[in-house]
C-alpha cells in the first residue's frame, strides 16, 4: 500500500453503469483496486487543474494576451470598440 503513513478518508461516489464497467475492467487489468484507480485519477486531476498555491500570494487573474485586430494600435482598437450602432452607420459610407 502507497499510503499506509498517510490519514485517509472514506467516501463514497456514484458512477454511471458504464463508466463503473470500464473502470472495473481497466483494474483487473492493471490489478489494482478501484478505489486506488480513484486515488490516482484525483491526484492526476489536481496536479494539472489546482496548483500548487502558496499563502502568501493572492490570486491574480492571468496576463491579457494581444488580441487585436491588425493594423489598429490599442488606442485605435479602443476607439472602434466604444462605438455604438449609430456611430458605425454614420463613420463609414455604405457599400453597394
Amino acid at each position: 500500500m502507497c499510503c499506509q503513513s498517510v490519514g485517509m478518508t472514506r467516501t463514497q461516489i456514484q458512477l454511471p453503469d458504464d463508466t463503473f464497467a470500464r473502470a472495473k475492467k481497466l483494474c483487473e487489468a492493471r490489478e489494482i483496486s478501484l478505489a486506488e484507480l480513484a486515488r490516482r485519477g484525483i491526484e492526476y486531476i489536481l496536479s494539472v487543474y489546482a496548483p500548487a498555491t502558496d499563502a502568501s500570494r493572492e490570486w491574480q487573474p492571468p496576463k491579457p494576451r494581444r488580441l487585436g485586430w491588425k493594423g489598429l494600435s490599442d488606442a485605435e482598437l479602443k476607439v472602434e470598440a466604444q462605438l455604438t450602432t449609430a456611430e458605425l452607420r454614420h463613420a463609414r459610407p455604405r457599400r453597394k
